[in-house]
């Protein structure tokens, strides 16, 4: 991305502006971008508005961000909220805060440690996902990484190594635990190497499957090992 002859944009406090090509683009107030936005990095630390599509090598949220089009770039991440109406196209996504994606994600590694709503696909070569997530379509990742720790959901689940554990939470989770599902739940999980807990599925399809305690699956196909928790319930389970 070209920038050398590239001016900033900074919106203090109240205002507005125009889009267009810049180097470093800085929201600290409440601030609107009214059109289509290119820049070498976008930092929201308060309010901010981005009524056009956004390609930057690097957004940071702290703050509040809105996107109403769709981001592309390199890396996104989110220390505050951020809710995006269409897709978000980046190559690394960290996720501290909240982030809601009305569309799809694709993305080379994805980090969770907060919370993460994606209205359709979401797509990666890594997902770790610590906390909470809610895919509406399918979540497809080589690698797949999951600590439960809230209520997490996914339509389907796929990739080539899939591991669901307990997150081992503090003193205060344990404390509010009763008041929320502690659990993965999706309709089909498909992968070559499988191990799960606190997994509600209706299939579970692998080449190598562990299904650990405080599971329920409806249907486990395998088709080298199996194995399964005394505390997991599994109601067919196939050799195939």
């Amino acid at each position: 991305m070209e920038t050398n002859q590239r001016g900033d944009l900074v919106i203090n406090g109240l205002g507005a502006s125009n889009g267009g090509l810049f180097s470093l683009v800085t929201l600290n107030g409440s601030g609107t971008v009214n059109t289509d936005l290119e820049c070498e990095a976008l930092e929201c630390n308060g309010s901010g508005t981005l009524k056009g599509n956004v390609a930057a090598t690097n957004v940071k949220v702290n703050g509040n961000a809105r996107f109403h089009g769709n981001i592309e770039g390199e890396k996104l991440t989110v220390d505050g909220t951020a809710k995006v109406a269409q897709n978000l196209s980046v190559k690394n996504v960290k996720v501290s805060g909240k982030v809601n994606v009305e569309g799809k994600v694709k993305a080379e590694q994805i980090t969770i440690h907060g919370i993460l709503t994606v209205g359709e696909d979401c797509e990666a070569e890594s997902f770790k996902g610590k906390y909470r997530f809610t895919i509406g379509g399918l979540l497809n990742a080589e690698e797949i990484d999951v600590e439960v720790y809230g209520e997490c959901k996914a339509k389907e689940i796929g990739g080539q190594t899939i591991s669901v554990k307990q997150h081992k939470g503090s003193f205060i989770g344990a404390i509010f635990k009763p008041f929320f599902k502690n659990q993965l739940e999706t309709d089909l999980i498909e992968g070559d190497k499988i191990v799960l807990e606190n997994t509600v599925a209706k299939m579970v399809r692998g080449h190598q499957v562990k299904i650990g305690p405080n599971c329920q699956i409806g249907v486990v196909e395998y088709t080298d090992e199996f194995s399964q928790d005394k505390n997991a319930v599994v109601g067919d389970i196939q050799k195939v």
